[in-house]
């Protein structure tokens, strides 16, 4: 063999080897933000670091400008001693702010904290123990017994022909419900031939006309229902309880009702808890 092709083997052994300590060492690059990358610089144009990480199919290049470098560690020893045909010349800026925890990538592997940097964890701080105060116990209240009030109305009852000589009140009672039925005291009306009375009528007129013979002419009385004929004398006040169903009306117990005029005033109370 001859001597110059000894000298190309050498030569050749030597750039193999290079290149191999290239892959197996790479370069550290630390950012301004506190991140390390670690990987190969392949290039430096326009003011911008190209960094190749991993290798094969998994390798890919990131793109870093110098502003954004803190410092670079060639630990590659041929990448080192290239360094200065790269033409990188980069100088650290003063007060630089740092993060406490850096990321780090390191090949194709995802970004974890290296082994060198101390991570602080939270201080976990015992909560204060509190003693636990008891509930009160509260009494509830007993229930109420008090009785709901009356459904009361008032009406006036016409004292003329009106209406075949009924009011009708409104209210449909229910068999069994107790009904109590006032007329005021100061409310008259007029029965003809100059005579006046309230709802309690008066004992001195006759009228063989009127619907109850035995009471007032004139009274205030009642019916239920308008095909019913038992009518009910109720007079100044009465309490009754229904013995049916139907409308109530209220009425003037007299016969002759055509020359009447006025109006009374009559209170209505259908009483509670009664009726079906």
């Amino acid at each position: 063999m001859s001597i110059a092709r000894k000298r190309i083997s050498v030569v050749f052994a030597l750039l193999l080897t290079c290149l191999l300590s290239s892959v197996a060492f790479g370069d550290t690059i630390r950012l301004k933000d506190g991140s390390i990358i670690k990987g190969r610089i392949v290039s430096f144009n326009g003011g911008k670091f190209t960094i190749a990480i991993g290798e094969g199919t998994r390798s890919r290049q990131m793109t870093f400008g110098a502003a954004e470098i803190d410092s670079i560690v060639f630990d590659s020893p041929a990448l080192a001693a290239t360094a200065a045909s790269r033409e990188i010349d980069y100088k650290t800026p003063v007060n630089n702010p740092r993060v406490v925890n850096p990321r780090v990538v390191v090949s194709d592997q995802a970004l974890r904290t290296p082994a060198q940097v101390e991570v602080r964890k939270p201080e976990l701080k015992t909560p204060e123990r509190r003693p636990v105060t008891q509930p009160e116990t509260v009494t509830a209240p007993t229930a109420s017994t008090t009785t709901a009030g009356p459904i009361s109305w008032n009406v006036k009852v016409l004292a003329d022909n009106t209406s075949n000589g009924w009011t009708n009140t409104g209210w449909v009672v229910k068999k069994g419900q107790v009904i109590r039925i006032t007329g005021s005291p100061e409310s008259t009306i007029s029965l003809g031939s100059g005579k006046t009375s309230n709802a309690s009528g008066l004992g001195d007129v006759e009228d063989s006309n009127k619907l109850l013979k035995h009471v007032p002419t004139g009274a205030l009385i009642a019916v239920i229902g308008d095909d019913n004929n038992d009518f009910i004398y109720i007079g100044s006040s009465r309490e009754i309880k229904a013995e049916r169903d139907g409308s109530l009306f209220l009425g003037i117990n007299e016969g002759k009702l055509d020359d009447n005029s006025g109006a009374l005033d009559i209170k209505i109370e259908i009483l509670p808890g009664t009726g079906n």
